[in-house]
């Protein structure tokens, strides 16, 4: 059960790529023993993904524009 709250509790920076390799080891070998810690890597990689995918609508470049003077007015 501590291998399983730690993995989860490390799951975002796992998917982020931000631990060491010795964690991240330890980690995948923990998802290839316990299915409920790949089914929430699982959902959390799929969940991302979809993020990843769907939500690419750009900004109008008035609205840059707009958002760059206020933050130039600003400093």
């Amino acid at each position: 059960m501590a291998d399983c709250n730690k993995t989860l509790q490390e799951l975002y920076q796992f998917l982020d790529g931000q631990l060491t390799d010795g964690d991240r080891a330890h980690i995948a070998h923990h998802l290839d023993e316990c299915s409920p810690c790949l089914e929430a890597f699982d959902f959390e990689a799929e969940l991302r993904a979809v993020i990843r995918n769907r939500c690419t609508d750009t900004v109008p470049e008035s609205l840059r524009q707009r958002i760059a003077q206020a933050i130039e007015a600003e400093g």
